[in-house]
């Protein structure tokens, strides 16, 4: 009982990123800075700031044009005041638009927005400029919106069932209303999303971007430098699928000024739209009208970033190396550029003009742990762990409370016995300490040909959400080179959509994948439904 106090000893606290390249914060105190857990810097020379703290107080400072701190007057302010209608409200989306104005979900689903009103972007069915967050209620009272964006004097919305929502500014069609008329107050947009499902949202200067569960990207609004993907230059007024991406499946959409970058699930980036800072990343400056497969140098990426107030791109490798092109503090960098940060936020703190924060951050404080990271440290340490498992030989030391409460598994087996020590010969070390860190960090670290081993360790303990990780890893690690291996492992363990994954990417990719050692020795059974299957796929057509 003593050990499994000692594991509940935890500071429920917020994981945090350093703010301290934002110079909006420099003249806040060391003990302030380390209560911060979400903060985000807008405004035109980034001279604006709202901040998060571990309490769920919210903060604004800077000045305050169009009254878009919330603080409900017009006054500027070097330090820090207190918005108290969005206190206790935890805060899970935030976007800004030129004015500025802000926009906000909260966990409950609600929007709020204040600031820059001239064309209607709070949504309040007026034009006054809002000085105090308002909830934006009109056709939203009995949605949950989990995700906001706004463009120049726009604002979208993404509800939890997949419907986007949009109002403000319509001068190019960015609403998607079928006009070019202002929206005043909230309007779904329907047309060719009718009956879809949109998983992700984001918003240029002057367009808007969705992302469908299929995959499928569709753009709408104004068009002039390409930035909607479709291979000319004329405005949309509703949205349009990027025919040219038919095939690759989108996960991940960012929007700068006047370009935009789309990331697959495959780890690829697509740009296309302006280019005169060589934000799109194709080593020139010429804008392109349809979507741009951009050279990684075979890295495979996990985020893209951009932000509608600058020219700069950004993304992250799953190894954790960040890239940046685009415009850089005055540069014309055409290339993806490495850099030494391990985030992309930081591209757009030192390199971005103005240097705003391109999404809501989350603040780290060395002083602090969460649940989550306290439970991270605490596995394979023996300190105060009450069992331990030898595999291989090796030991890795647990918590019976904490595998009783995450796996059935485990809750039955140690409820039958009272060992503190566990052997297991079925499974290596790596795959089983991987599935017992899974249990402390709900994450899997390992590439893609370790993690089939997992995959068999989650079929057989029947661990649904572990088995779907698993797939997940193995989709981001696929390769040519791996692919056959992969698909084996997939048919092996009747992962119907790692196979149907599997099967395309190699189909797509079948001479690089035919000459591989793997498919030299693929098994007699396995290579004659492949082909089979890939004939009906048309794979062999001329």
């Amino acid at each position: 009982m003593y050990k499994e106090q000692q594991l509940a000893r935890i500071v429920i606290l917020t994981n945090m990123l350093d703010v301290g390249k934002w110079p909006v914060f420099a003249l806040l105190p060391p003990e302030e800075l380390r209560l911060i857990r979400q903060a985000c810097v807008f405004g035109s020379a980034a001279n604006e700031a709202l901040y998060v703290t571990v309490n769920d107080e919210v903060f604004a400072l800077g000045t305050n044009c169009s009254g878009c701190l919330g603080l409900g007057d017009l006054q500027s302010t070097i330090e820090p005041r207190r918005i108290d209608v969005l206190c206790g409200k935890k805060i899970v989306s935030l976007s800004y638009g030129t004015g500025p104005h802000l926009a906000i979900a909260t966990a409950d689903g609600e929007v709020f927005a204040w600031g820059h009103n001239g064309y209607s972007q709070l949504g309040n069915g007026t034009t006054n400029h809002g000085l105090t967050p308002a909830l934006v209620s009109t056709n939203l009272l009995n949605k949950k919106v989990t995700e906001v964006a706004c463009g120049s004097h726009h604002t979208i919305a993404l509800t939890a069932d997949g419907e986007v929502f949009a109002w403000g500014y319509n001068n190019s069609g960015q609403v998607g209303s079928g006009s070019t008329a202002n929206q005043p107050t909230p309007r779904r947009v329907s047309s060719c999303l009718q009956n879809k499902v949109v998983v992700n949202i984001a918003c240029g200067q002057l367009c808007s971007m969705a992302v469908l569960d299929n995959g499928e990207i569709y753009g709408w609004g104004y068009n002039c430098n390409g930035q909607l993907g479709l291979g000319n230059n004329g405005n949309q007024q509703t949205p349009c699928r990027i025919a040219a991406l038919q095939g690759v499946n989108v996960v991940q959409v960012a929007c700068g000024y006047a370009h935009t970058l789309a990331m697959t699930d495959e780890g690829s980036v697509y740009a296309w739209g302006a280019n005169s800072y060589g934000q799109l990343g194709t080593g020139n400056k010429s804008n392109q009208a349809l979507p741009t497969l951009i050279n990684t140098d075979k890295e495979r990426m996990v985020e893209v970033a951009a932000c509608h107030t600058s020219h700069t791109s950004a993304a992250k490798t799953q190894s954790g190396q960040v890239f940046m092109w685009g415009q850089c503090r005055g540069q014309a960098v055409a290339s993806p550029h490495l850099t030494h940060f391990s985030n992309t936020d930081d591209v757009f703190g030192c390199f971005a003009t103005p240097s705003v924060t391109w999404r809501l951050l989350s603040v780290d404080g060395d002083d602090y742990l969460t649940v989550a990271q306290s439970l991270k440290k605490e596995f394979d340490s023996p300190e105060i762990s009450d069992l331990k498992f030898l595999v291989d030989g090796k030991c890795i030391h647990v918590h019976k409370a904490l595998l009783k409460i995450r796996c059935e598994h485990f809750r039955t087996l140690l409820n039958e016995m009272d060992e503190d020590s566990i052997e297991v010969h079925q499974f290596s070390y790596l795959v089983y300490r991987a599935f017992l860190e899974y249990l402390y960090t709900d994450t899997i670290n390992l590439p893609p040909e370790d993690a089939i081993g997992l995959l068999d360790l989650a079929t057989f303990y029947r661990e649904a959400r572990l088995k779907r990780l698993c797939q997940e890893t193995i989709k981001r690690g696929i390769s040519e080179d791996n692919a056959i291996t992969l698909l084996s492992a997939a048919v092996k363990y009747e992962a119907q959509d790692l196979e149907e994954f599997c099967f395309k990417f190699c189909v797509n990719h079948l001479t690089a994948v035919t000459q591989t050692q793997a498919f030299t020795g693929m098994d007699h059974d396995l290579l004659k439904n492949f082909i089979n299957k890939a004939s009906r796929y048309g794979a062999f057509k001329n």
